[in-house]
Parts: C-alpha cells; sequence; structure tokens
C-alpha cells in the first residue's frame, strides 16, 4: 500500500493549488525551521547561507570575508541539546504491556530500516524536537502482497497539507498529502531521485509522481483495510493542529549570536594579536631591512626597535561576551525546556529543579508516548489482532536512583500489604535499583509459581487408617432390638 519517506526537503510554493503545494500553515511555520536546519547541518551548512548568518562588515572585501568565513566554526550546542533530550527520553527502554507477540516481535525492526522501537523513538523525538511536532504513518503492504505493517516519520516540512472534521465527537484527519523522495535505478549502475506526494483519504491512497516536466500524475492508487487515515502525531510545541513552533527557537538564535562574536574574535586575533616590529629613528630613506629568527638587525646609535602588541582589553570583554552566551545556552537549555541547567549541581538542587520544571519534557514524553499507542492500534488492526496493546515511555529523565530509606519505606509498604509487589517492583525499577533487562511481569509470574509449588510441598500427607482411628460400627438394628 505504502512505501517509505525520503523527502528532500524541496517544495514548490505556488498561488495554485497543486497536489505538491503546501498549505497556509506550512507556509506560516516555514520560516522557524530555516535557521535550525542550518545549524543541525554543523559549520559546513552555516557556511553555505554565507552572508545571511555572518553578515559582512562594512569596506570588508569579499576576499577577506572569504577568508574569514572559512576560518569561522559553529559550535555545536543545539545539536547537543537536541541529542540529548531524546537521549532523556529514551534512557531507559520503552514498556510494552498487553501487546502480543506477533507485533512485538515486528518491532525490532518497526521501520523496515533496522531500527528497533528504542532506537527509532530517539530519531523520531529529535524530529519532534527540532520542528515542534512528528507525524508517524503506520504504513503497510496493498492487499494480496507479503508483507507486515511498519512505521515511517515525517517532519512538519514532509506535510503539506491536511484537512479535518469532528466525527463522534473527536478531531480526525479526512484528507492529507505527504511529501517523499525515492530513489531508483537509472540504466545499469546509476540512481535517481524521484519525487512523490501521499495523498490519504479514510480507506484509500493515492500516489502522485512528479515527470520531467514538473507536473505530477498518478501513479498508484487504492484502498486501504482501515477506515481512518493510520497517522498518528507528537507535539513538543503546539499550537494548533498539525501546527507548532520549534521549542528550541531561542536557543537557535544564541547559537547564531556565539558563531558570529565567534567570528569576530578570531578574526581580530588573527589581525591584531600577532607583535609587529616597529623601528624609531631608522632613515626613510635607507634600503629594506628584514628581521626574523635568525637575523640581527644594525640600526644607526640613536635608533630603536621594539615589538607592539595589543593591552588585551577589548580581547577580554569580548571572550567575556562568548561566557555570557553560553551561559545563557546553558540557562536555556534546560531550564526552558526541563527545568536544570547544563552544569553540576548539588542533589538537591536537582531535587528543586526537578520537582519544579519536568512538566514540558513530561508532556513530551506524554505526546511520544500517546502516538506510540496510536501507532501500536494501527498495527493491531492490520494484523488483525484483536488487542492493540500500550506503551510507557520513561519520565526519569535525571537518573535519581533511589535512597536507602526510600527503598526501606517501599519495603516497608509491600510488607504492610498497602501496595502490590507490581507497584513496589515498578517503583524499583524507576529508582535504578533495579537493571533496564529486568522483567517485572516475568519476575511477578516466577516468584507466584514459586510460592504455588512451596505451599502445596508445604500441605502435610494424609494418614493411612488404622484400626484405633477407624470409626467404631454403629450397632445393628437387631442387636437395638433385642436389648
Amino acid at each position: 500500500m505504502y512505501s517509505g519517506s525520503g523527502f528532500s526537503g524541496r517544495v514548490r510554493v505556488s498561488t495554485e493549488r497543486t497536489v505538491d503545494a503546501p498549505n497556509n500553515s506550512w507556509v506560516r511555520m516555514e520560516p522557524g525551521w530555516l535557521l535550525i536546519e542550518q545549524l543541525m547541518k554543523g559549520t559546513r551548512g552555516i557556511r553555505q547561507g554565507h552572508r545571511k548568518f555572518l553578515p559582512q562588515f562594512p569596506r570588508e572585501s569579499d576576499e577577506s570575508y572569504d577568508n574569514r568565513l572559512q576560518k569561522s566554526v559553529l559550535s555545536p550546542f543545539t545539536k547537543r541539546l537536541e541529542l540529548m533530550l531524546a537521549g532523556m527520553l529514551t534512557r531507559k527502554p520503552v514498556r510494552l504491556t498487553d501487546v502480543s507477540d506477533v507485533v512485538t516481535e515486528q518491532l525490532f525492526d518497526v521501520d523496515l530500516q533496522g531500527n528497533d522501537l528504542q532506537q527509532w523513538l530517539f530519531n523520531t523525538a529529535r524530529v519532534a524536537l527540532r520542528y515542534g511536532h512528528v507525524g508517524v504513518l503506520v504504513d503497510a503492504p496493498a492487499a494480496g502482497q507479503n508483507g507486515r505493517p511498519y512505521w515511517v516519520s515525517y517532519s512538519p516540512r514532509e506535510i503539506l497539507g491536511w484537512r479535518t472534521e469532528i466525527a463522534e465527537g473527536q478531531q480526525k484527519l479526512t484528507m492529507l498529502r505527504l511529501a517523499e523522495t525515492i530513489t531508483v535505478a537509472d540504466g545499469k549502475y546509476g540512481e535517481k531521485d524521484v519525487e512523490r506526494v501521499r495523498v490519504l483519504t479514510p480507506g484509500a491512497y493515492e500516489i502522485h509522481e512528479k515527470d520531467d516536466k514538473g507536473d505530477y500524475n498518478i501513479v498508484d492508487e487504492g484502498t486501504t483495510s482501515l477506515n481512518e487515515i493510520p497517522f498518528a502525531v507528537a507535539y513538543a510545541n503546539r499550537t494548533g493542529v498539525l501546527e507548532s513552533m520549534p521549542p528550541l527557537d531561542d536557543i537557535a538564535e544564541l547559537n547564531l549570536q556565539h558563531y558570529q562574536v565567534s567570528s569576530d574574535l578570531s578574526n581580530i586575533l588573527s589581525v591584531s594579536a600577532i607583535p609587529l616590529l616597529a623601528i624609531y629613528g631608522f632613515p626613510q630613506s635607507a634600503e629594506e631591512i628584514s628581521a626574523g629568527a635568525s637575523e640581527a638587525l644594525a640600526l644607526p646609535e640613536s635608533a630603536r626597535s621594539e615589538y607592539i602588541e595589543p593591552s588585551g582589553n577589548s580581547f577580554d570583554a569580548q571572550f567575556k561576551q562568548l561566557e555570557q552566551i553560553e551561559n545563557k545556552i546553558n540557562g536555556l537549555g534546560l531550564a526552558a525546556v526541563l527545568g536544570a541547567k547544563l552544569v553540576g549541581e548539588t542533589a538537591e538542587a536537582k531535587r528543586i529543579d526537578r520537582s519544579q520544571g519536568d512538566s514540558t519534557m513530561m508532556v513530551v514524553a506524554q505526546q511520544m508516548q500517546d502516538m506510540i499507542d496510536n501507532c501500536l492500534r494501527f498495527h493491531a488492526e492490520y494484523m488483525q489482532q484483536p488487542v492493540a496493546g500500550s506503551s510507557q515511555v520513561n519520565r526519569d529523565f535525571l537518573g535519581q536512583r533511589l535512597e536507602p530509606q526510600e527503598i526501606q519505606s517501599l519495603l516497608q509498604l509491600y510488607t504492610a500489604g498497602t501496595i502490590t509487589q507490581e507497584t513496589l517492583l515498578n517503583e524499583l525499577a524507576n529508582g535504578d535499583v533495579l537493571s533496564e533487562d529486568f522483567d517485572i511481569e516475568e519476575e511477578i509470574e516466577a516468584t507466584q509459581t514459586g510460592g504455588l509449588i512451596e505451599m502445596q510441598q508445604s500441605e502435610p500427607e494424609p494418614e493411612p487408617e488404622t484400626e484405633a482411628t477407624m470409626p467404631e460400627a454403629e450397632p445393628e438394628a437387631e442387636d437395638e432390638l433385642a436389648g
């Protein structure tokens, strides 16, 4: 039915409502993606913007600017923060509950790209943190073809348009357009990229492919076994239906400022930080002289020479400015998204930050969890499984290990019968007391089975009946009459 996404990011913004034209929401969001997308490409990507990201000084020649551009290096603050936050969500494996063995086995290669659910979540969370939201299509082969469902992630740049309506008290998609790029063989050894647009409606799909003239033509269409569009969304900074803003936008602006100030400082150091030899009292009419480490100067009696170098006060000011920008990035980095700083803190300070600032990342974790649950539902419907199951995404972002007194308190609650064994083991696992590969359900089943066997072994065997233990025979009726 569907195939994977590999969209290159090139779309045609046109007033004509063609199949590849993005809608108004896409156009409003797109300016907020440009800077972050370039920052994610690193130094090479930011250099591609030239004067857009690194302005040229007044009266600076093009040659001097090009030299300065090639020496300017970007510090990857935004990219590092994105990786860190996505890693917090996947610090512990995703827990699945009541998911069938068939679906669980398929989740070890959830996207048919060799990624299991954990790695797939990490990659998908990065898209949500970069753009503000991410969409996932649960894809499946056409009817009659071998294969099984798989999950394909789409960034907001690839979600060109959509329509919704209220049905049964819920807002549901009635049309969705997704931009894709596939690589096909070209000749005996070559290959080429082909741009496509996938149009989805409840229970049906169309594939529009771009030809050599730039027009899109339908190359495939058909129906699906579902009565809805199998598309799930997770938001990191929602502003509307399939609309959002990059949550790291402020960090990206500071990252760009750091790049520009660092470039200015590097340029000044390369020009003025090297001492210059000055000669006083030497006649101007004299021939040129040279000086170096292996040379000496012969000067007139009244002449003198010395090296001149700047005092360094201006350098200190720029170094302090760079430090202030880095501190702002560190402060906003996790304070804006998590509520904790990227520097070492005491355990008590971490607890305070954690209690006050986990809400934003909690929302992101809940969004990713809801998205996985919806994908599991679509997956189960394709596989005709009666129960879809559910998931649990990690929320212990800072990895706070339980203290001994906390463990003792949990054990006392369990011993008193206040909490169940499952609750006890879940709390111990969340508190980093148990290993990540600890299977709670398997442990509960093993302990219950072991307890049952122990009870059966402890039951006393029935004693054999003897004359002493046999009940006395009741007197016969004749004896009673005789008496």
